[in-house]
């Protein structure tokens, strides 16, 4: 689940794996000033190797800082923060730190554990930490273990750190629960907002921005797209003779043919009421006419059916590259004056029209 938080961003546009970041940076912040300001005490109240392991400890974390800072490696950054923290609180309870107080650190342990990794890794770190506080109380003799504990205090200290991990483990499960759902959420009004819910295809203001990146990308490179303004033919004709249902089921089956025609790295967007916008990436204006005229023939071969009555659709189509226009207004405008100029020639048909071999020898003719 953790893994996730790299690939989604808060509201105003900040990575969540940089919110985590920011906040291990405050938190080795805080835990270097205590760490120091601990050593420093112990240090004068005589205990200087437990003062001198603390302020080693503080060099570690500033070390991680710093290691950060130079390589930006956030997953580093993580699991070297609980690398060193896992042996500070492994150090406070083999020696107890003051007075025998060293374990009560390890509360800080649980909820910085489930925040930094996934529940399942979270869980089993623990389970670890565990099993080691256990071998320690269970056998003071071991090397490097300098404290004894007493039964009570055990007892206490594996009843409440039991119940903090249970309850951190809910909390953090319940949090992840909403976060996912917010989410799904934030996608599905997001999807619904560049989506024309008829046909589900782009809608105009969709389209616009992939028409703004579009040129951007011209104006870098120099590679040339075309579009092509589409309108159903006396669309409504159809409406008004066989309701509005069949002029929904006619968008419908028209988008979904239409899609199967155009590329893969063509995108169609429904551009209001029966027209209809297809962006042509990397396409001149030659290709585009020739695609134009490949959906045209192939809409006009369609049967298009509701409640088992024939519906006569065509389409007509006005196409435009970049080419020929110098800014994204022309080029609408252009190809929305192409389709004007299709229909008044009597619909079906694209413009503008490609003269083929016999139009020009006609021409040289006369």
């Amino acid at each position: 689940m953790s893994r996730a938080r790299k690939h989604n961003t808060t509201p105003d546009g900040e990575s969540e794996e940089t919110q985590v970041s920011r906040l291990l940076i405050w938190l080795s912040a805080m835990a270097i000033a205590f760490l120091l300001a601990i050593g420093t005490k112990a240090w004068y109240a005589g205990h200087s190797t437990h003062g001198y392991t603390l302020w080693t400890f503080s060099v570690l974390v500033a070390l991680n800082m710093l290691l950060f800072a130079f390589t930006g490696n956030r997953v580093v950054q993580k699991r070297a923060l609980l690398v060193i923290v896992g042996l500070l609180f492994t150090y406070l309870i083999a020696s107890g730190g003051e007075s025998n107080t060293g374990p009560l650190w390890f509360y800080v342990f649980p909820p910085l554990l489930f925040y930094l990794t996934d529940l399942k890794a979270g869980t089993a770190m623990l389970l670890f930490c565990f099993l080691l506080a256990a071998v320690v109380f269970q056998f003071p003799q071991l090397p490097m273990v300098t404290a004894e504990y007493d039964t009570d205090f055990k007892i206490r200290f594996f009843a409440t750190l039991t119940f903090e991990s249970i309850f951190c483990f809910v909390l953090e499960a319940s949090r992840l629960r909403a976060r996912n759902r917010l989410i799904d959420l934030a996608r599905s009004h997001e999807h619904a907002a560049r989506t024309d819910e008829l046909t589900g295809l782009s809608n105009r203001r969709d389209m616009q921005n992939k028409l703004s990146a579009e040129f951007s990308r011209y104006q870098r490179s120099g590679r040339y797209f075309s579009i092509a303004l589409i309108d159903l033919d006396l669309f409504k004709n159809i409406n008004d003779r066989f309701g509005h249902d069949a002029g929904d089921a006619v968008l419908r089956t028209f988008s979904a043919l239409m899609e199967t025609i155009i590329r893969q790295t063509d995108i169609a967007a429904r551009w209001g009421g029966e027209e209809f916008l297809v962006l042509l990436p990397d396409t001149s204006l030659l290709q585009a006419l020739t695609l134009a005229e490949r959906l045209r023939a192939g809409v006009a071969a369609t049967r298009f059916e509701f409640d088992g009555k024939q519906l006569p659709v065509t389409i007509s189509a006005g196409v435009c590259s970049i080419a020929n226009a110098s800014t994204l207004d022309n080029l609408l405008k252009q190809a929305d004056i192409h389709l004007y100029n299709a229909k008044e020639a009597g619909r079906n048909q694209i413009a503008p029209r490609v003269r083929s071999q016999d139009d020009m020898e006609a021409q040289r003719s006369t």
